[in-house]
C-alpha cells in the first residue's frame, strides 16, 4: 500500500531521492544543469512529501512559497523503476492539497523540454502552460505551468 508522508527537507529519504533526481537531471540537462541547480536548494524546504511502498521510499516532491497566493512545486521525482504506477500523481495531489490547506490558490512549476514524462504528468493533472516566470524568463529549455488549487 502506498503511504504519503508530509515532512521537510531534513528527511533522509527525501535527501536520497533528490540526489537521484539531480543525477538524472545532470545527464538530461548537460551544460544547462548548473543554471537550474542554483534554484533547487533543499536546505530550507518545510513542505515535502515522500511516498513509501512497503516501507521503501519511491518518490518525492515539495512546495515552497512563490508569492502570497502561490506555491511552487519543486523536486518532483519517482525513480524509473517505479514509474507508471500513479505515484507521481499521488505526490502531486498531496502537494496541491497541502498548498490549499495553507490558503494558497495556485501552484506553479518549471520543468524542462528534455523531460517529456514530467510535462505529460503535469498536463494530465490539469496544469496549463503559462509564460516562463522569474529566473526562467527567456530560458529556451524551460516550460512553466500553473494550476488553480483552491477548492
Amino acid at each position: 500500500m502506498l503511504r504519503l508522508i508530509r515532512t521537510n527537507s531534513k528527511n533522509n529519504d527525501f535527501i536520497q531521492l533528490v540526489a537521484k533526481l539531480d543525477a538524472d537531471l545532470g545527464e538530461r540537462d548537460g551544460e544547462d544543469h548548473a543554471f537550474y541547480n542554483q534554484f533547487n536548494s533543499i536546505d530550507n524546504l518545510n513542505h515535502t512529501v515522500v511516498a513509501y511502498l512497503n516501507g521503501n521510499p519511491l518518490g518525492c516532491g515539495a512546495i515552497k512559497e512563490h508569492d502570497t497566493n502561490c506555491m511552487e512545486v519543486k523536486r518532483m521525482y519517482v525513480p524509473p523503476e517505479a514509474r507508471g504506477k500513479g505515484i507521481a500523481t499521488k505526490i502531486l495531489q498531496e502537494l496541491e492539497k497541502w498548498a490549499a490547506e495553507l490558503n494558497y490558490t495556485h501552484c506553479v512549476l518549471e520543468t524542462g523540454k528534455r523531460q517529456p514524462e514530467a510535462i505529460a504528468l503535469y498536463q494530465k493533472n490539469g496544469y496549463e502552460r503559462t509564460p516562463n516566470y522569474g529566473q526562467y524568463i527567456g530560458i529556451e529549455n524551460s516550460v512553466c505551468f500553473k494550476k488553480n488549487v483552491s477548492f
